[in-house]
């Protein structure tokens, strides 16, 4: 397997760790995992994801993803309705639908923190460029490549758009996205983990060298926990699944928890079992298992 590439797996039953506690809530990532490539949600994944809120199994979407890029899920929530999005900056209620979302939680990334996990990234990895994500904003410098099918609110050097007084101000920052156009990916990530320290919290999601930068200790398993904990839920009632080293504390945290077969290596030696692809409903199957009791 070349690195970064996406990992192909025949259709297979899934590996499972022995079941010992009954699960109350699926921790599903999106991309890469519960959505298939074509970023559709396929009709035995939206009918195992009612099977078990219908079982009385609580559902979260967990993923990195804003609020505002929710609608691929919207129509699939069922009882509370929430979400985990931005690694872990926000829970959002998206009962209302596509921009009609209604943030629950908030776990900014400080400016100031966010202002001196900049400037030592562009010390340690010159040539990168950055973008600003905020509860309903997205902020980019010029250089910025067209990664995302949006058009930013304003283009300027990160350091102005976190400055106090710019027009993205009064909004809180979610998240800080940095892009560069050479490194390896991995490298890259390693690179700036030493660079920023405990700064920020520093993960990716993507294949390519596109990181993601939160707030000190804001993950998504941190914000998961939170979540149960406000339900009276252990880390041992939690199923997770996810494919990306932004999962990777997601899935450590979990009592049970499921790499993809396309799954990143950092998520494979994570995860206590391993399930199939995202185009072949890997979700789905553990979801069914685990309600016919063969987990």
């Amino acid at each position: 397997m070349r690195d970064n590439e996406r990992v192909t797996s025949a259709i297979r039953e899934p590996e499972t760790p022995a079941a010992t506690t009954p699960p109350r809530l699926i921790a599903t990532d999106l991309d890469g995992t519960l959505l298939r490539d074509d970023k559709s949600v396929s009709p035995r994944t939206v009918a195992a994801l009612a099977a078990a809120e219908e079982a009385g199994i609580e559902v979260f979407f967990v993923t990195g993803r804003p609020a505002r890029w929710m609608d691929v899920v919207s129509d699939h929530v069922h009882g509370h309705g929430l979400a985990i999005c931005g690694n872990g900056a926000a829970v959002v209620d998206l009962h209302g639908g596509p921009g009609a979302h209604r943030f629950v939680k908030v776990r900014e990334l400080p400016r100031n923190n966010a202002l001196v996990a900049v400037g030592l990234l562009r010390d340690a990895a010159p040539g990168t460029v950055y973008a600003v994500e905020q509860t309903y904003g997205f902020y980019q410098e010029p250089a910025y490549p067209k990664l995302h099918m949006e058009v930013p609110d304003d283009l300027a050097p990160a350091e102005d758009l976190l400055a106090d007084g710019s027009p993205a101000a009064a909004e809180p920052v979610l998240k800080i996205l940095a892009f560069h156009p050479e490194m390896e990916p991995d490298a890259f990530l390693t690179l700036a983990r030493l660079a920023i320290g405990d700064r920020a919290t520093v993960t990716r999601s993507s294949p390519s060298a596109l990181l993601e930068i939160s707030g000190p200790d804001v993950s998504k398993a941190s914000t998961l926990a939170l979540c149960c904990a406000e339900r009276g839920i252990s880390h041992e009632q939690v199923v997770a699944f996810g494919d990306m080293p932004n999962d990777v504390e997601m899935l450590t945290w979990a009592g049970r928890s499921y790499a993809m077969g396309n799954a990143h290596p950092d998520v494979l030696a994570a995860a206590s079992g391993r399930t199939i692809a995202n185009n072949d409903d890997g979700v789905a199957v553990v979801i069914e298992r685990l309600l016919n009791g063969r987990t």
